[in-house]
């Protein structure tokens, strides 16, 4: 398996720790999708493992740390665990816990026939440890979160290798690496992060944010920009984004009530921001649900 303890946030916090749990989505030759969750804690012992292949991780919920040979930092929702075949790695939630991945093993093979050509670097392992929730990775972050046994194969390969492709190219663009994580600055940030997804339709600003951590909104936006690779504003627009595309395909609701139940003040906004980064209106998205489902 990619990771062994990639892990999930459980919905009762004070539940008992254990082995992670695992659910195997899909698996062919050269790769396989699985489901991890995990209810360890602060008083949880964190050990030392190895990735068997290429691994590449969504977290859907919760936050941990996560350290390896190319750096160290904090894991939130949107953000993706990058691994190297044979590398060592530690995760821990000393600050929190539990969470949830879904995560992509990929032969060293396959990876590499699908780097080369998704990069004119011709890069065959990663240069960082992980990849912040930016807007370029929520479309493949929703599909994987849609995928499903039952899928269709050619539906499912397609969507993997769209995964690597997508997460190659952002691994080569010059994002900003959050820096070396810190257990007092991830328990400050994964309390922002618990905070943005129990109130992420109602208005969220610095005062309400910074206020949590007891930080000027200055110094706040800055050591979250620090922590996390993004500004609060983009990782909560991105947050509201993918609750809403995951909305549109699991339901009939309504697209302007499913706006603003994600906090979108305006349809219009809602409408212009989805299309630029979804590819297509959220109409068109909903209706293609079969493809998006995988």
């Amino acid at each position: 398996m990619a990771i062994v303890s990639t892990k999930q946030r459980m919905l009762t916090p004070d539940a008992p720790s254990g082995p992670p749990r695992t659910r195997r989505i899909a698996a062919r030759a050269g790769w396989s999708l699985t489901e991890y969750l995990c209810t360890a804690g602060p008083t949880d012992r964190s050990f030392e493992e190895r990735h068997h292949g290429v691994s590449m991780a969504l977290v859907t919920h919760g936050t941990f740390r996560y350290r390896t040979g190319t750096g160290d930092g904090m894991l939130y929702p949107g953000a993706f665990l990058l691994g190297n075949p044979d590398s060592c790695y530690e995760c821990g939630h000393e600050h929190s816990r539990g969470d949830r991945c879904l995560a992509l093993n990929v032969s060293h093979d396959l990876f590499a026939e699908i780097a080369s050509g998704a990069s004119s670097a011709e890069r065959c392992r990663f240069r960082r440890a992980m990849l912040p929730a930016v807007m370029d990775l929520a479309p493949v972050s929703v599909s994987l979160q849609r995928a499903t046994e039952s899928a269709a194969p050619l539906a499912l390969e397609e969507l993997v290798f769209t995964t690597i492709e997508t997460v190659v190219r952002t691994a080569g663009t010059n994002h900003t690496s959050p820096r070396p994580a810190r257990p007092m600055r991830m328990k400050k940030m994964s309390r922002v992060f618990e905070y943005i997804d129990a109130n992420l339709g109602d208005e969220l600003d610095l005062g309400n944010l910074s206020a949590l951590v007891a930080l000027s909104k200055y110094h706040f936006l800055r050591s979250f920009k620090r922590e996390c690779g993004m500004t609060p504003y983009q990782y909560i627009l991105g947050r509201r984004l993918r609750g809403a595309a995951l909305a549109l395909l699991a339901t009939e609701a309504p697209v302007a009530r499913i706006a603003f139940d994600q906090g979108f003040a305006d349809l219009s906004t809602f409408n212009h921001t989805f299309r630029r980064v979804m590819g297509v209106t959220p109409k068109a998205y909903r209706s293609n649900r079969n493809c998006n489902a995988q």
